[in-house]
C-alpha cells in the first residue's frame, strides 16, 4: 500500500480573487493620482512661500515634499533603492532648513547617499542602456569648470567635501541616462539645482529669486528621476 502523494504547499497570505485585482489596483491608481496632486500642491505652496518671503510657508511646505513623492512611488511598486533615494533627499531638506555650516554638511551627506542609492539603481536590473561617451565628456569638463570656477570662493573647511559630493551628483546625472531620457533630464536639473546652491555658499552675486529656481529644479528632478525609473520598469514588464 503506497503512502498518499504530499499535496502542493498553499500560498502564505490571504489569497485575492481574481475578481477583485481590478477593484484594487483601480484603488491604488486613484490613492497614487492623489499623492502625486497632493505633491504638486505642496510643491506649488513651497514656491510660492519662497516668492512671496513667506518663510513659515516653507518651513511648513518642505517637509512634506518626499514624504508625499515617496508615497506616491509606493503605490506605482517602485524598486526599494528609488524609495531610499527619496529618503535620503528628505533628510537633506530637512537639515538645509537649518542656517548652520554643520547643517549644511549633514544635509550634503544625506543627499550623497541619495546619490549613491541612484547610482546602484541605475547600474543594475533589467532596462538600462549605455549612455553615449559624449554626455560622460560633457559632464567630466562641467565638472572641472565648475569645481574650478568655485574653488577660491568656498570656506577652505568645504573644499573638500563639495568636491567631493560635485563629483558623485555628476556621476549620478551622468548614468541617469541609462534609464532613459526622462530620467536623464532629472539628473541634469538635479545638476543645476546643486550648482545654483553651491555659487551661494562660494559667495557669488544671486540673481532674485535664486531660491526659487534651486528648488523648482530640484523638485523636477526628483520627480523626473522618479518617473524615469516607474516608467523604464514598466516598460520592461
Amino acid at each position: 500500500m503506497t503512502a498518499p502523494a504530499p499535496s502542493a504547499p498553499r500560498p502564505a497570505g490571504p489569497r485575492i480573487p481574481s475578481w477583485a485585482q481590478p477593484r484594487l489596483a483601480g484603488r491604488r491608481e486613484s490613492v497614487g493620482r492623489a499623492l502625486l496632486y497632493a505633491f504638486g500642491a505642496a510643491s506649488a505652496l513651497d514656491l510660492a512661500a519662497l516668492l512671496a518671503g513667506w518663510h513659515p510657508g516653507h518651513l511648513i511646505a518642505k517637509p512634506l515634499l518626499m514624504p508625499l513623492l515617496v508615497a506616491y512611488v509606493l503605490t506605482r511598486r517602485a524598486p526599494r533603492l528609488l524609495v531610499a533615494a527619496l529618503a535620503f533627499g528628505w533628510g537633506g531638506d530637512v537639515a538645509l532648513l537649518f542656517d548652520a555650516d554643520a547643517a549644511f554638511l549633514v544635509g550634503m551627506g544625506s543627499f550623497a547617499l541619495g546619490h549613491v542609492c541612484y547610482l546602484f539603481l541605475f547600474g543594475t536590473g533589467p532596462g538600462r542602456s549605455r549612455v553615449h561617451p559624449l554626455v560622460g565628456a560633457g559632464y567630466a569638463v562641467a565638472l572641472v569648470t565648475t569645481v574650478a570656477l568655485l574653488w577660491s570662493g568656498l570656506p577652505a573647511e568645504l573644499r573638500g567635501p563639495v568636491a567631493g559630493y560635485s563629483l558623485l551628483l555628476t556621476a549620478m546625472a551622468w548614468r541617469s541616462g541609462a534609464l532613459g531620457r526622462t530620467a536623464a533630464a532629472g539628473g541634469a536639473l538635479f545638476l543645476l539645482s546643486d550648482t545654483l546652491i553651491a555659487t551661494g555658499v562660494a559667495g557669488w552675486p544671486q540673481l532674485p529669486g535664486t531660491g526659487v529656481w534651486i528648488m523648482a529644479t530640484y523638485l523636477a528632478a526628483q520627480y523626473l528621476l522618479a518617473a524615469g525609473t516607474l516608467t523604464a520598469r514598466r516598460g520592461v514588464r
